[in-house]
């Protein structure tokens, strides 16, 4: 049986720091940032490689920010 795998890209510039990607993955990949960016928000980041590509913070993002991968080896 294959195995998935997932990564994530997320816009940092056009993230505003709601923080609902951070709650909807379940393997807690995303947390935010203590920087701010251009807009002065704190942006949400990839802080591990545990993606399993759920697709649920892209799917919970208001502002599409979060682009989700996936490939099974």
């Amino acid at each position: 049986m294959a195995k998935v795998v997932g990564d994530i890209v997320i816009d940092i510039e056009r993230c505003k720091g709601c923080e609902v990607c951070t709650t909807a993955c379940p393997q807690d990949v995303i947390a935010m940032a203590s920087e701010v960016n251009g807009k002065g928000y704190h942006y949400a980041m990839k802080v591990n490689g545990n993606c399993i590509g759920c697709s649920n913070c892209a799917v919970v993002c208001p502002d599409a920010v979060i682009t989700v991968y996936r490939a099974k080896i």
